[in-house]
């Protein structure tokens, strides 16, 4: 993986955090409109490591195999994980 490994890393130990406040916000039959909040941060931060994770992968990965004259299943990996980000 060529991101920043720390960064990843740090969002994704706080996602973890936050789904685990988010059962106790459950189990405590806390509100629907605060917990859905909390789900919406949750995905957000989630979708801005996948987001850090796609663009390293772009610059270094894609990179690299678009200074070859072979065919570029990189650039297509990264041209599918972009439209499934899109839904």
């Amino acid at each position: 993986m060529k991101a920043d490994k720390a960064e990843v890393s740090r969002k994704i130990k706080i996602a973890r955090g936050q789904l685990d406040g988010i059962l106790r916000m459950i189990e405590e039959d806390r509100y629907c409109v605060d917990i859905s909040y909390q789900l919406l941060a949750t995905q957000a931060l989630l979708k801005r490591a996948n987001q850090d994770i796609l663009q390293a992968h772009i610059r270094h990965c894609v990179k690299e195999a678009l200074q070859t004259d072979e065919p570029n299943p990189k650039l297509e990996e990264a041209l599918t994980l972009l439209e499934k980000m899109a839904q």
